[in-house]
């Protein structure tokens, strides 16, 4: 993942520095250029600022009111303008002479320039007297987190970004993305996979965008124990993430649909392939017609024998064909009758797999106004090692956003 160092850095125009040139004590011949200084710097010219710094400090027989006020606009001057050397002197000389509260932000700013030149022991000494200092900012902790993952410490960056993501769910705020990202990494380069699943598992919750979904499915599969059978789930998965693009994609998951026997399904995916160009050009444009008049000629037996079917799973000593025939009808846009007969053949039981008639359920209480409530409930319950809970919970992520 990585940090990008510049996003650690302070933004920072040392406050108050702007308007020191008419400060109590400073001589004209001080605070002119101190003055013209600051204008520059506001103008986002800060070689040119730090100039003018010089100039001001060249002057002779300095008062310390003086000395501290262009040391002030030196390490403004100096950092904005990248000169790491010239700001570590002039903050170094500042801490030195600062009262309580202003020792924490000023090691914070030394933290930052001494990382700035690679220099991470120096960092890490003024990153900890920043803290034993009571400060303890947003900007900090990234540079705390950046500094140990430097050097290879990714237990004590996930277990401080563990803590931060801790914090803000039991204050009922969304957890900073950055920290679950840090988290998410110091996890997988410690071997946590179950942390990393769970982190990733978060970032989807909280931020779900597309590069997370596909992370997390793309891993999905691989997990231990993780059942065959939900091939088309993870299609399904993808598609209504936004992840699923790629033409055979398209092709895999209306051919599985439809030999689940969920033609209205497969037809609905190639309609949607078609729609968005995945589908029907190229030399295999042919191909994709062909499928899609199966579907729609499957799909139109598979309509005009539902009743039929349904009266047949209603005669099975057990629950699974109508299961089965329920979702065929939620697929076809009959969702309340289809809930009805899920729901019915939950009830008969002796199912072969629980879990996924619970799973097929929710899936499709979620497309029905009625019962979207319902359908967090229901999900909820599905429990499993094979992948059907991990689904479960994702649809519940999907019908959050």
């Amino acid at each position: 993942m990585g940090i990008k160092l510049r996003s650690l850095l302070l933004a920072l125009t040392m406050a108050g520095t702007l308007g020191l040139a008419q400060a109590q004590g400073v001589r004209p011949e001080v605070g002119n250029p101190l003055k013209q200084a600051g204008e520059l710097l506001r103008a986002g010219k800060a070689k040119e600022a730090l100039a003018k710094v010089r100039d001001a400090e060249a002057v002779g027989g300095k008062t310390a009111a003086e000395q501290l006020t262009i040391d002030r606009m030196k390490a403004a001057a100096a950092q904005r303008a990248g000169d790491w050397p010239t700001a570590i002197q002039a903050l170094e000389a500042l801490h030195a002479k600062a009262g309580g509260a202003e020792q924490g932000p000023l090691a914070e700013q030394l933290a930052s320039a001494y990382t700035q030149q690679r220099n991470n022991t120096r960092a890490v000494e003024w990153l900890n007297k920043a803290l034993a200092a009571g400060h303890n900012s947003a900007t900090l902790k990234q540079l705390q987190s950046y500094l140990q993952s430097v050097s290879g410490d990714f237990a004590a960056v996930a277990r401080d970004a563990a803590a931060a993501v801790a914090a803000a769910e039991q204050a009922g705020r969304r957890p900073d993305e950055g920290d679950l990202l840090r988290l998410a990494d110091a996890q997988q380069r410690t071997g946590n996979s179950a942390g990393y699943a769970n982190s990733l598992e978060k970032l989807l919750q909280y931020y779900p965008k597309k590069d997370y979904w596909n992370a997390y499915l793309s891993r999905l599969p691989r997990k231990p124990g993780f059942a065959d059978r939900f091939a088309l789930d993870l299609l399904r998965l993808r598609l209504a993430s936004g992840t699923l693009s790629k033409t055979e994609d398209f092709m895999e998951m209306a051919q599985l649909s439809l030999q689940a026997g969920l033609p209205a399904e497969a037809r609905g995916i190639i309609d949607q392939g078609f729609k968005a160009g995945t589908l029907g050009t190229g030399p295999e444009a042919g191909r994709h017609q062909r499928l899609r008049d199966l579907a729609l000629k499957q799909e139109a037996e598979v309509k005009s024998g539902l009743a039929e079917q349904a009266a047949e799973a209603e005669a099975q000593p057990d629950g699974d064909a109508l299961v089965r025939v329920g979702y065929a009808q939620v697929s076809m846009g009959e969702v309340d009758k289809g809930i009805a007969l899920i729901s019915k053949g939950i009830a008969k039981g002796k199912l072969k797999r629980p879990e996924d008639a619970r799973l097929r359920l929710g899936m499709a209480q979620l497309q029905s106004p009625k019962t979207r409530a319902a359908a967090v409930q229901t999900l909820r319950a599905v429990k499993g090692n094979d992948g059907v809970a991990d689904i479960a919970r994702l649809w519940i992520i999907l019908g959050a956003n």
